[in-house]
């Protein structure tokens, strides 16, 4: 993740709702979404305004490719995350860098179709 500075602690909260909506492109509301189910939990302040690690935009980016990508609901995320936790494995990870290998041969392929047709 190229978020911030070597280091910085990835568990550490720093981005706010809308900074943090910002960075994965989606509506703030859809964070909310996500942290009512269960699938991602931000520290709070002490006035209650929600702050998001590079752990938990990491988390959301496997969210959105799961959901995006794979077809895969909430609900099955959830199993998917609780799996994880249980089998202390990098479930998630390994379908995302795979899921991106994926989308960049593709782009590569159609880029060098579209050489050969041009």
């Amino acid at each position: 993740m190229g978020f911030g500075r070597a280091d910085r602690d990835p568990r550490r909260p720093v981005y706010v709702i809308s900074v943090a909506a910002g960075i994965v492109s989606v509506h703030p509301r859809t964070l909310r979404i996500y942290e009512d189910e269960g699938l991602v939990c931000p520290a709070r302040t002490p006035t209650n305004i929600r702050l998001y690690s590079e752990e938990d935009i990491r988390r959301i980016q496997w969210i959105r490719h799961l959901t995006q990508d794979r077809g895969v609901n909430l609900a099955g995320i959830k199993i998917l995350f609780e799996l994880e936790e249980r089998l202390g494995k990098r479930i998630l990870e390994a379908l995302y860098d795979e899921g991106m290998r994926n989308k960049a041969s593709e782009q590569v392929a159609a880029a060098e179709a579209e050489a050969e047709t041009g």
